[in-house]
Parts: C-alpha cells; sequence; structure tokens
C-alpha cells in the first residue's frame, strides 16, 4: 500500500506550466548561485573551513522547510532553482578556492 501526499495541491490535474516555470528555476538559480558563490568566496578569504561550515549548516537549516514546500506550486519551482543554486554556488566556489 503506497503512501501519497494528499495535500491541498496535490488534488488538481492542470496543466503544468513548463515554461514560466522554468524561466523562474533559471533566475532563482543565476542569482541564488552568485550569492552562494560570493558568499563562500568572501568567507574563504577569512577561513576555508568557516565556508564549508556555514555553507552546510545553512543548507541543512533550510532543508526541512523546503521538503515541506516542496508540492506547493509557485514554490516547487523556487526551490528548484534554489537548490540548483546552492550546488552551482558551491562548485564555482570550490573551483575558485582550489583554482
Amino acid at each position: 500500500m503506497s503512501q501519497e501526499y494528499e495535500g491541498p495541491y496535490r488534488a488538481h490535474t492542470d496543466s503544468v506550466p513548463w515554461a514560466a516555470g522554468g524561466t523562474v528555476v533559471v533566475l532563482v538559480a543565476l542569482l541564488g548561485g552568485v550569492a552562494v558563490y560570493a558568499f563562500g568566496c568572501a568567507l574563504a578569504a577569512v577561513n576555508p573551513l568557516l565556508a564549508v561550515g556555514v555553507n552546510v549548516v545553512a543548507a541543512v537549516g533550510v532543508a526541512p522547510t523546503a521538503w515541506r514546500w516542496r508540492f506547493t506550486p509557485v514554490v516547487r519551482w523556487v526551490l528548484a532553482g534554489a537548490a540548483a543554486a546552492v550546488v552551482l554556488g558551491w562548485i564555482a566556489a570550490i573551483i575558485y578556492v582550489l583554482g
């Protein structure tokens, strides 16, 4: 017996706005990625372990709220962009620090 999420937004069978949602994902990923990269590089200039620690604590702190909101129609696109932003920002910061 499978248990699926039966929240208020799951019952709708409307079409998914892929174009608008994709645009939101890309914009949030770009803006958030630049912010994560800049913040990570600034902290790494002080102490690399501080940068890693603050970024991990921030990501772990936001994760439960993001997980709870993942089915909300508009917010799910923002969360997808934010998740991509964190990954892209961390990769760019690591490349910058190592390079």
